[in-house]
């Protein structure tokens, strides 16, 4: 099989009615199979996918593995040539698969591809996890070329053409299979939120790119799992971005960065207490208890990557503060960070 959309599903009946039209009838080709993984839902999601998306192939999961295991476990036999990882959430458009297998077919190296992926409500806006293209800066703070923080810019055309990105968004990504067998798939530990980063910079550490390509576009609802802004979502982010630096940073910047990182967020946390989101500032806390805890195991794991790793230069990298530019520097728009993107070689 040539390529493998595979869409991970718990508790979304409402969301395949609603999304998984779309799939099937933009992805309707004698090379392409679409793969519902179910993470041992309650409702009657298997009931749906059986009855009423009967060319769907549909895997049913002992319990709720969660995002990151969720995956590897769905797709552990899996030998398609390319992985689609799709969020039960996401509208495809017409022709979005073909410009993305052109762009990995024609480079070897091309490990993970991402579309442009917009709002669904608001379709003239890109969308906050992925818009068009992945990056962090110093300090491990991810962004997107649309995003910056919490401001989506409007879709313009100004960020239509491919470049080569730092991470590809979760909710719609195109993966080499060879290359996620080899890397293990994601960490399951991160359980949800940015293991998808995490993926992406194991691969580039090992030489391999990631990329965007624009001319594929879909639409993604986003907050399906877990709301923005939630509890759960701000302990999640803030333990694995920590899990995220350690593993993956190069050993002359492993501690400056965490200790700084960890001012900063210590930083967030007094803006929660301040702001009377006391659940909040909890969450922060306990994702900090939780780094320590894992101190053991994400030893283990960063001595097997540093193992793998054949380059730590990544321009994809911002070297500035994304912080300070947008809240001191009252920056906006990843245009006006000044930061040079790379065409794809």
């Amino acid at each position: 099989m040539k390529i493998s959309i595979v869409i991970l599903n718990w508790n979304g009946s409402h969301y395949l009615r609603r999304f998984l039209p779309s799939v099937v009838k933009h992805s309707n080709y004698d090379w392409a199979e679409i793969v519902v993984a179910d993470n041992n839902s309650e409702d009657n999601s298997r009931e749906v996918v059986e009855k009423e998306f009967s060319g769907v192939n549909y895997i049913q999961l002992d319990r709720n593995y969660g995002f990151a295991e969720g995956y590897n476990r769905a797709l552990k036999s899996n030998d398609a040539e390319y992985f689609v990882l799709l969020n039960s959430d996401v509208e495809v458009t017409e022709n979005w698969l073909e410009p993305m297998i052109r762009m990995m077919d024609s480079n070897p190296l091309i490990a993970v591809c991402q579309p442009k992926i917009m709002q669904l409500d608001h379709p003239e806006k890109f969308e906050y996890a992925g818009a068009s293209g992945g990056f962090i800066d110093h300090y491990g703070y991810p962004f997107c070329r649309g995003r910056l923080v919490n401001f989506q810019e409007q879709d313009l055309g100004q960020y239509d053409h491919p470049i080569s990105v730092f991470w590809a968004s979760g909710a719609a990504m195109l993966v080499r299979g060879k290359y996620w067998h080899e890397s293990g798939g994601f960490d399951s530990d991160f359980w949800a939120h940015m293991e998808e980063i995490d993926l992406c910079w194991r691969m580039k550490n090992q030489g391999y790119k990631v990329v965007v390509c624009p001319e594929s576009k879909v639409f993604h609802l986003g907050g399906g799992s877990l709301a923005y802004g939630s509890p759960q979502k701000i302990y999640l982010n803030f333990r694995n971005n920590l899990f995220l630096l350690f593993k993956n940073l190069p050993k002359g910047r492993l501690y400056r960065t965490l200790i700084i990182r960890m001012l900063l967020d210590g930083v967030a946390a007094i803006q929660f207490v301040v702001t009377g989101q006391f659940k909040a500032f909890t969450k922060v806390l306990g994702a900090h208890r939780d780094f320590y805890k894992s101190l053991g195991k994400l030893r283990k794991k960063r001595r097997v990557q540093l193992s793998k790793t054949v380059t730590s230069h990544h321009p994809e990298i911002y070297k500035g503060s994304l912080i300070f530019d947008f809240f001191i520097a009252n920056k906006r728009k990843f245009s006006s960070l000044h930061f040079p993107t790379n065409e794809i070689d």
